[in-house]
């Protein structure tokens, strides 16, 4: 019997980094994007595990199917780890910044903050908490990290949101310069599906049970 999942994203770039692992397990993968009626979902948490739990129980209850959902973020030292879990949504409050989309207007208002602080002293790590939800309301959750600095510029047309101004840490490599592949093997988000596929079996057998 085929085993469907639902993301809950609508992002698909998103979607494009988890489907390939994902169907490694069987698994079929659908977005948000198959179910419109359900509209933008609240996330009202203040913590990166809240967020996350809130997504995946909401579209496992709509779908009647295990849903998987992260929460993901930012968190630069310089800026007292900000901007965290309001990470997507960092420059919605900040007037006249370039760029014709948020992620532009995010990375804008990233680098004016950083204008002037040493290479040294912009350290920062990607987080991420991934969560799955059976609709009865069995859920897991794992996290991951990526640590790196934030560079003076955006390089690179790969990925989303802040990877353009992302440098890993271990090897100096831009996220945006990644494949998709080399992304999946480094990045929060990679590390935090490897965590929750650990935990996975035993999920799928109570679900199914």
């Amino acid at each position: 019997m085929e085993k469907i999942i639902v993301l809950a994203t609508r992002n698909a770039g998103k979607i494009a980094e988890l489907e390939k692992t994902l169907s490694e397990y069987g698994l079929s993968v659908r977005g948000l994007d198959a179910y419109p009626e359900l509209g933008d979902i609240v996330e009202d948490g203040d913590t990166f595990e809240a967020n996350s739990l809130i997504k995946a129980r909401t579209v496992a209850e709509h779908t009647g199917l295990v849903a998987v959902a992260d929460d993901s973020g930012l968190e630069v030292d310089a800026l007292d780890k900000a901007p965290g879990v309001y990470s997507a949504r960092y420059s919605d409050n900040t007037p006249n910044l370039k760029g014709e989309t948020r992620d532009k207007r995010n990375n804008e208002k990233m680098l004016m903050e950083l204008e002037g602080i040493p290479h040294e002293k912009r350290t920062a790590r990607f987080r991420c908490v991934m969560s799955a939800c059976a609709p009865s309301g069995k859920c897991i959750t794992a996290s991951g990290a990526w640590e790196g600095f934030i560079g003076t510029e955006e390089v690179g047309d790969n990925g989303f949101g802040y990877d353009p101004l992302f440098i890993d840490a271990t090897d100096g490599s831009v996220s945006a310069l990644l494949t998709r592949e080399e992304k999946n093997k480094r990045s929060h988000r990679g590390n935090a599906l490897a965590a929750l596929l650990t935990q996975w079996d035993s999920f799928w057998s109570d679900v199914e049970k």
